[in-house]
């Protein structure tokens, strides 16, 4: 009897094992090597608004990135695209960095008590020593804090502020001219390179 038994289990089919660890590891691998090469081609930084007159009616001295306090319904809207920042600024009360003038549309998609307005004040979010050092030399150097873009990087949206100096007008017409020179310049490379 003991002889049947045995030759029954030789002729069962084989039965599933779980896997190795050697299996399970290859396993990780594959899949950790697919998600490197996702993340790769995913873009870190996505630009959504710059203020493209800022670098011409300023002189920028120095520049930071900063976090941005929003509700739910302001980031869908920036990434939808519907931001404009031509007449932000940043101005620093009570130890904390605000942005004003910013206009971010309301989102279509909203309900009703999930809008939000559209161009109120934004909390900045940047280290105490930053805000210091800000609030120090706009107060005794006559600087003004401007925005340069807004942008989301690693799935957080940011904005690029700028310590910066107005221009005056003959700066301007100087900065033209510097501009139309260097223009001339390439155009005129371009063409000695054909």
């Amino acid at each position: 009897m003991a002889a049947v038994a045995l030759d029954a289990s030789l002729n069962a089919p084989p039965t599933r094992f779980a896997p190795t660890t050697t299996m399970a590891r290859s396993r990780k691998r594959r899949q950790s090597a697919k998600s490197e090469a996702a993340a790769a081609q995913t873009p870190q930084f996505i630009n959504f608004s710059t203020n493209r007159r800022a670098r011409f009616e300023y002189e920028i001295l120095d520049e930071l990135e900063a976090g941005i306090v929003l509700t739910g319904s302001e980031i869908k809207s920036i990434r939808a695209g519907k931001a404009d920042i031509s007449n932000a600024y940043v101005r620093i009360s009570d130890g904390e960095a605000w942005l004003q003038g910013a206009h971010i549309a309301a989102y279509d998609n909203a309900g009703l008590y999930g809008q939000h307005e559209p161009a109120r004040h934004r909390k900045l979010l940047l280290r105490r020593s930053e805000i210091a050092r800000l609030n120090e030399r706009v107060a005794q150097a006559g600087l003004t804090i401007i925005v340069l873009r807004l942008y989301i990087a690693r799935g957080k949206a940011k904005i690029g502020i700028a310590l910066a100096r107005g221009r005056k007008r003959y700066d301007k017409r100087e900065a033209i001219r510097q501009r139309e020179h260097n223009r001339e310049i390439d155009r005129a490379v371009r063409r000695a390179m054909r």
